[in-house]
């Protein structure tokens, strides 16, 4: 058996396992492919998630900026992570289990006035530059990633992180955020 045929069983078996529901595209086809960490995360129970915070992240260390593997060795670095990277081509990487804290949000606020953001929130990354939009391919897949988010949970808030830490952050960078909240109404329950 081939090494990438391998690798989709493995995270298939996962998928099922974890309860992850299955993304689907127009074909029918959005693959989450497993990158779990053991940094940027505490494992977790009974967490309470109402929100989805949404950022921005390239590789900045030398070599692809669009590499995952380089994406995730900054990660470590930082001692960070988020539960999902969505690369420029659409792909899903799963980094953290919803069901734990990813350490994505740092010091950050809600409009509720809630703190410690991580422990209630999903974080998702887009792979983009400052100086790059994120792909239609990105954006499409965001749309239903968080519609099955919202699924499971209840979420009060899809925030940017710029949202919640305006003096720290800019993310997600060259984003047409009404333009992802327009897409995000239009295909609600799907």
């Amino acid at each position: 058996m081939n090494s990438q045929l391998k690798n989709r069983l493995t995270v298939f078996g996962l998928l099922l396992v974890l309860f992850i529901p299955t993304i689907k595209s127009q074909d029918n086809t959005f693959t989450i492919i497993d990158k779990s960490v053991n940094f940027g995360m505490r494992v977790a129970s009974n967490r309470n998630i109402n929100s989805i915070i949404v950022h921005s992240t390239f590789n900045n260390s030398g070599g692809e900026k669009y590499d995952i593997d380089l994406v995730i060795k900054q990660f470590s670095y930082y001692g960070v992570s988020s539960h999902y990277v969505i690369g420029r081509d659409g792909s899903i990487y799963l980094l953290v289990n919803e069901k734990n804290v990813a350490f994505h949000a740092g010091k950050s606020e809600l409009p509720n006035g809630q703190t410690n953001v991580n422990s209630i929130s999903i974080g998702i990354e887009l792979m983009t530059s400052f100086d790059e939009s994120p792909t239609c391919a990105q954006i499409q897949v965001l749309v239903f990633l968080v519609n099955d988010i919202q699924k499971r949970h209840k979420i009060d808030y899809i925030l940017r992180h710029s949202d919640i830490a305006p003096i720290r952050k800019t993310d997600p960078w060259n984003m047409d955020w009404e333009d992802f909240l327009k897409k995000l109404e239009t295909t609600e329950g799907l």
